[in-house]
């Protein structure tokens, strides 16, 4: 722009500024309106771009908000099949998860209340668009869940929970369920509330002795382990399932179904939630060797000994040695005592809860006074089996240190179950008793279970023989120890045990085993009968749900337990310190700390059990 334009176009904005009526030189006046006009071009440009960077900015803000819903809502959108699956709570609350497996293989899970974890699961397909019979629009139907196993390089353990319902509006009797399409590999591992046959890659289940008939708008349940030898075959594991009612095979499309399922309601989906930490690796089922150097971490500082039982504030420090009086247990002034408290799942597949701090934990925050410590034997990572033994055996010695430094009583478990019979591994049993008998001589505050849960058509004769064989071996090193024996139909039979009690020998007790939802009147009349013969009764090992471990909870039968226990002074240890995701776990599946849990992470049956010990 030349100099005369320039002035000209100031003489213009001059005159336009009628407002400004500074008299001066027209050399300084014109300087002055220069100066002045392009002061004002700068404000204005100025304001606009700032304006302008303002909208750009909400407006990236609005599309990026967007777009993160966007990416939340398709979060691992890239799935080959998708599951909806619904998790039912005790009561009536339910919570959604839908379960994406992707293209990957990976699998994540995300829930509508909580965020969940991945987990190694089964392959999950709606199987009810190709068996009715695992639709609960069907008037009779199967929930089935096999969604979790675990395992080594050895062998891989798939979980079957499994429930008849019956809407059908009358009463069924005689029923069966038959799985067909395991490899002839497969094994039977644990079992409960049924009667199990495995013949050819078919295993067929019948009633128990107490679950034959199912009522109508009533419900049965039974669950069973299938052992593979592949993660592959786990992985895969059968729900090609048949009922049969009466000898004849149940057909849910051969039933009137407008007029049978009016009042059964929305389609009932279940799944098993996950047992994985947030990088997808399983905890609920932790080899041995991944703990073997924190068995032995517990070097103790003086802060942590100064509860020790020394100092007489603990349960052991104030009562000492415990002995059996008539049917209750007494301590060491004769005055009735109550042993309360927890056990733990298997060792070899939980073992990172054996520490001091979960153990101080359960004493002082939840105001127990026992430790049981269960070491299967018969199932897969089993002493017996195909477990380490000194492993194994490593994992008892620490809980009993970490026990006793707490000033905890602590059980020593042999915890049969797959073994049916006590007398399968009575030799490995009398030679472990007496190394641990051994080792315990001095110690006031370790008892002894020599058999958990005789079943499959063991006799109180059989075990009765094993326990006169045991125990002399436990009593040449502790002549005074409490010792626990089992008695048939997975410890449910003291009253029969109490019509022929073990002669001898003091401070003998009979194990008796409850799960609510299962065991009511019936086991608590038991229990009453067995005391009455002078036999005494200590509860070794029970939970608040069906005896299957994992099936809906009974509050009303929980509380009459617990009422029967108090009353009558008969100690208890709650069924399990772990965080598997099954309705008797103490923990929530989703968390993974092994001490110090608040309320919230425990499992509904923990937080209910806590307040029951703090009592």
């Amino acid at each position: 722009m030349s100099k005369d334009e320039l002035k000209r176009n100031n003489d213009e904005t001059e005159a336009d500024r009628t407002d400004i009526t500074a008299k001066s030189e027209n050399d300084s006046s014109n300087n002055d309106n220069k100066n002045g006009g392009k002061g004002i071009s700068k404000g204005i440009f100025i304001t606009i771009a700032v304006l302008a960077l303002a909208v750009i900015g909400l407006v990236a803000f609005i599309i990026g908000d967007k777009t993160g819903k966007k990416k939340d809502d398709k979060k691992d959108v890239k799935t080959e099949a998708s599951t909806e699956i619904t998790t039912e709570k005790a009561g009536n609350d339910k919570t959604e998860v839908t379960e994406k497996t992707a293209s990957d293989g990976s699998t994540d899970t995300t829930e509508s209340s909580k965020d969940e974890k991945t987990e190694d699961t089964t392959e999950k397909i709606d199987d009810s668009k190709n068996n009715p019979l695992l639709s609960s629009k069907s008037p009779i139907y199967i929930k089935l869940d096999n969604a979790s196993y675990w395992g080594n390089d050895k062998s891989y353990t798939c979980q079957y929970n499994v429930n008849v319902i019956n809407n059908s509006g009358e009463a069924v009797e005689g029923w069966e369920v038959v799985f067909e399409g395991f490899a002839d590999d497969c094994k039977l591992g644990d079992n409960w509330c049924g009667s199990y046959e495995l013949k050819n890659g078919k295993l067929s289940v019948k009633p128990a002795d107490f679950n034959s008939k199912i009522d109508d708008k009533n419900e049965i349940n039974f669950g069973f382990q299938m052992i593979f030898t592949s993660e592959a075959g786990a992985k895969k594991a059968t729900k090609n399932v048949k009922l049969f009612i009466g000898g004849k095979e149940y057909d849910p499309s051969a039933v009137d179904k407008d007029d049978k399922t009016e009042d059964t309601g929305k389609e009932d989906k279940t799944t098993e939630a996950p047992e994985a930490d947030k990088e997808g690796k399983n905890t609920s089922q932790t080899d041995v060797t991944a703990t073997e150097d924190t068995v032995k971490d517990d070097a103790s500082t003086e802060e942590d000994k100064k509860a020790d039982d020394k100092d007489g504030s603990t349960p052991v420090g104030i009562h000492g040695k415990l002995s059996v009086n008539g049917v209750d247990i007494v301590d060491k002034d004769g005055k009735k005592f109550q042993l309360k408290g927890v056990s733990t799942h298997g060792l070899a597949w939980f073992p990172d809860y054996v520490n001091k701090d979960a153990f101080k934990s359960i004493r002082d925050d939840w105001g127990a006074n026992l430790i049981r410590l269960a070491m299967y034997t018969d199932e897969s990572g089993g002493y017996c089996t195909d477990g380490d033994k000194n492993k194994l055996k490593e994992l008892v010695k620490s809980g009993v240190d970490y026990a006793t430094d707490l000033g905890m009583y602590v059980i020593i478990d042999w915890h049969i179950l797959h073994d049916l019979t006590p007398m399968k591994y009575k030799d490995e049993a009398i030679a472990f008793f007496e190394e641990m008998s051994a080792l315990y001589k001095d110690y006031d505050n370790v008892l002894f279970e020599i058999c958990n849960e005789p079943n499959g058509g063991t006799s109180w004769s059989e075990v009765k023989e094993y326990a006169e064989e045991v125990i002399p071996v436990i009593r040449k090193n502790c002549p005074d120890a409490i010792i626990i024996v089992g008695t048939p139909t997975w410890s449910q039979d003291a009253d029969i045990a109490s019509k022929d009690q073990i002669e001898g020998y003091d401070n003998i007790m009979y194990a008796v085993h409850f799960y609510a939802a299962t065991h009511k009147d019936d086991l608590r009349n038991k229990v009453k009968t067995a005391r009455s013969n002078g036999a005494p009764v200590f509860i070794s090992e029970f939970s608040i749900c069906d005896a299957s471990g994992n099936g809906a909870i009974d509050y009303d039968s929980a509380e009459e337990w617990m009422k029967l226990l108090n009353d009558e002074n008969i100690s208890y240890a709650t069924w399990n310190l772990s965080n598997k995701n099954e309705s008797s776990s103490l923990i929530s599946s989703d968390c993974n700390k092994t001490s110090g849990w608040s309320e919230d992470e425990m499992s509904e049956t923990g937080a209910w059990l806590r307040e029951q010990l703090q009592k």
